[in-house]
């Protein structure tokens, strides 16, 4: 389902969010690793067995360069503006329709969750679609029409910063709603599943300190043993 550089056959462009400071980590999230590999080549693989494309996006300068081994980055629109700011980024640097937001910390999203997600969004032309877990609608992974760039631009400006409230304001003001899906009734459905059948609210769990790092690495284990 399209190629890994350029923007997808599929008018698709996947970006890893990885502007944050880690300072619960003590050390860049995108370098550390969980079971042997760093946490940014997880997200990124997540994107590309999704089938898409994938840069980084809103990368700091300090680790810029590390990065860069991995895929290209993508600079961030306002440094210390949290990933709004690396969002307005990755929307203003492809052409894609569509650009797919996951963040570094992310590592136990399965792909199948985001595929659907796209497929979601390229059919019913929202402009935004996110997934929910028990009514609660998560954040990331976040496909976003590249329609969407200057709203949520203004949001930025307006230091609204909050990704999940600027994506609904931003969406009303383009005359829509944002799509939320319940990940809980995909998985009842057969449409999405995990690859290391972890239950679903696991694959929305961020990875922000070493013992994040080492229950993550469990919870896969479990499985996988």
């Amino acid at each position: 389902m399209g190629s890994v550089t350029g923007d997808s056959v599929f008018d698709v462009m996947g970006f890893v969010l990885a502007g944050g400071r880690s300072s619960r980590m003590g050390s860049d999230k995108g370098l550390v690793e969980l079971e042997g590999r760093p946490l940014i080549e997880w997200a990124i693989g997540t994107l590309q067995a999704a089938g898409i494309p994938v840069r980084i996006a809103g990368a700091r300068e300090e680790v810029r360069g590390r990065l860069e081994e991995y895929a290209a980055v993508v600079p961030d629109a306002a440094p210390g503006h949290g990933p709004l700011a690396g969002i307005c980024a990755g929307l203003s640097s492809t052409m894609a329709a569509h650009a797919v937001f996951l963040p570094v910390d992310v590592p136990l999203m399965p792909p199948a969750l985001i595929r659907y997600l796209i497929r979601h969004a390229q059919i019913t032309g929202a402009v935004v679609t996110v997934a929910s877990v028990n009514g609660l609608p998560q954040t990331f992974p976040a496909v976003i029409a590249r329609g969407m760039r200057p709203a949520l631009d203004k949001r930025l400006r307006n230091r609204e910063l909050g990704c999940l409230a600027a994506f609904e304001a931003a969406a009303v003001e383009l005359g829509q709603k944002m799509a939320v899906i319940p990940a809980e009734v995909l998985v009842q459905c057969g449409q999405v599943a995990h690859p290391d059948a972890l239950s679903v609210i696991r694959w929305f769990m961020n990875v922000n300190t070493g013992p994040d790092l080492r229950l993550a690495s469990s919870m896969r284990q479990a499985r996988v043993s």
